[in-house]
């Protein structure tokens, strides 16, 4: 049977993820609109035989949902071949989007057999950990710029790595206001953030995920990573060398970029 356009489509992104090789740009159809984009990236991950260790938030910033005339985030699942340990090496190429500097929650496996809607209320009982984390974002494909979120969503939510910090017991603190700053000395480049820009607090964001995951029916029965969405933005990767992103309270998440 002749494989149709969306499926030859999903495989050439896919092999692009798994080989880390560049693509010509996938057509509009499938990337335009955040639904079929969506739908997109669904099939490709279920194309995806390795285990899936999270999923991130994007999307999270008001003022860019609002630019894009985008009515919600979204999310994507996190592959363990893409997390790797605070102060890791980060491989660039000419679809690299730049870097972020996140929060980052680990949730017990315990969520995926509860009932009803994720609340501010019920949402402290499923967090254990929280950590900095810093993502490189980009392309699978020959293409740049961001014109809507469907371009991100549909090239595996635009994930490239995460490098997590060292991870602290969950408590309440005021994470809705934390100042944030991600700096390379080498080449004086340094942006400050405030956690207040990820959907106005990054829990907002995290319940955001934790519900969508229920309505997809989504269980990998395994305690798992939610990574909120950028504090500072999409930072252009201006030099090479190491980049060291701080959050008030969390601490330090670190990245190499060769």
């Amino acid at each position: 049977m002749k494989k149709t356009l969306i499926e030859k489509t999903s495989d050439k992104i896919v092999n692009a993820f798994l080989t880390n090789k560049l693509i010509a740009p996938i057509p509009r159809q499938y990337s335009k609109k955040l639904i079929n984009a969506q739908k997109f990236r669904k099939l490709c991950e279920s194309k995806i035989n390795e285990p899936i260790v999270g999923f991130k938030a994007a999307g999270t910033a008001i003022p860019v949902m609002k630019k894009l005339k985008e009515k919600e985030p979204f999310y994507a699942s996190i592959y363990k071949r893409n997390v790797v340990k605070s102060g890791g090496k980060v491989k660039i190429n000419k679809g690299t989007l730049g870097i972020e500097l996140e929060v980052c929650y680990q949730i017990k496996k315990s969520f995926f057999s509860s009932k009803g809607l994720i609340s501010s209320k019920n949402i402290s009982k499923f967090i254990s950990y929280m950590a900095p984390c810093i993502e490189v974002v980009g392309y699978r494909q020959r293409k740049k710029g961001i014109t809507s979120f469907g371009d991100l969503c549909s090239d595996f939510g635009a994930n490239v790595k995460f490098l997590i910090g060292q991870k602290k017991k969950y408590k309440k603190i005021n994470i809705g206001n934390l100042k944030t700053n991600i700096t390379n000395k080498k080449i004086k480049q340094s942006v400050d953030g405030n956690t207040n820009t990820v959907f106005i607090n990054p829990l907002n964001s995290l319940k955001f995920v934790l519900n969508k995951i229920k309505k997809d029916k989504i269980n990998i029965n395994k305690d798992f990573w939610v990574f909120t969405g950028s504090t500072v933005g999409v930072v252009p990767i201006l030099g090479k060398g190491l980049y060291i992103g701080k959050i008030d309270k969390l601490g330090f998440a670190k990245a190499i970029i060769v």
